[in-house]
């Protein structure tokens, strides 16, 4: 950044914290639609719990197809029993170790950030999560910019 040399040095303000919080997110390719879940971390039970919410969200009689890297949680074992009583209503598809770029909700993020944090100096946590959960639920409906932004041709 080129600053004039007769101003002052700007002073830009940061949260010297390391909070932080955690979303879990997939967005159906037909129509755009994002199911997304808060949580304060990622590990296996909740990644069954948001597994188990999107169930609710999948459309009658079709196969749930979920793109998941390899993170840990998603190779659990406490997962095996009930991904296997639901094997006729979702799949785990992995992708290829460090690819992240391979998985089109990583592009959801990118836009999220883009629009909600980037430029922005937040005070609290909680304004943060205002902020990033009023787009997600704007989000949780049939939309065309996460039907593109997800397209698999």
């Amino acid at each position: 950044m080129w600053i004039p040399p007769e101003e002052k040095d700007p002073v830009v303000l940061h949260a010297p914290t390391r909070k932080s919080i955690a979303y879990f997110g997939a967005v159906r390719p037909a129509d755009g639609k994002l199911v997304s879940m808060k949580s304060a971390v990622f590990n296996a039970d909740t990644f069954g719990r948001f597994m188990k919410k999107l169930l609710k969200h999948k459309r009658p009689r079709k196969k749930a197809i979920i793109v998941v890297d390899n993170a840990r949680w998603h190779h659990a074992s406490v997962l095996r029993d009930w991904l296997h009583t639901n094997k006729n209503a979702v799949q785990l598809m992995f992708l290829p170790p460090y690819s992240p770029e391979l998985n089109p909700i990583e592009r959801v993020w990118k836009l999220l950030r883009r629009l909600c944090t980037h430029n922005q100096h937040f005070e609290e946590l909680t304004d943060l999560i205002d902020v990033v959960s009023k787009q997600l639920k704007n989000w949780n409906v049939p939309n065309e910019t996460l039907r593109r932004l997800c397209a698999i041709i």
